[in-house]
């Protein structure tokens, strides 16, 4: 009986899933938030570095190696399939424009 509740239990605890070869998400880990491997860095900080102009080599060095311009590279192009999936979800109001009367 006891085997059995050790099965249930562990059907019911998240999962860590590999999202890519470098990013997965562990809920043990940063909360779920998809982290580099093997690390607790954070895709989003990375990206937010990429984003703001950093070079790709300053960023390794930033975190010491831990994070190589591979997986800056998949976390690039997972965000870039991402917003191109879901980009119909995102709306600046202040920014769109309306067809001029004619």
């Amino acid at each position: 009986m006891l085997e059995v509740a050790a099965v249930a239990k562990l059907r019911h605890q998240p999962v860590k899933r590999m999202i890519g070869r470098f990013i997965v998400a562990d809920p043990a880990i940063c909360h779920g938030q998809p982290t580099f491997r093997g690390t607790r860095i954070l895709v989003a900080d990375v990206l937010e570095q990429v984003a703001a102009g950093s070079a790709w080599e300053t960023i390794v060095e930033d975190w010491r190696g831990n994070v190589s311009s591979h997986a800056i590279s998949e976390a690039v192009r997972l965000a870039s399939q991402a917003f191109r999936d879901h980009s119909d979800q995102y709306a600046a109001p202040e920014y769109v424009l309306e067809r001029a009367q004619a």
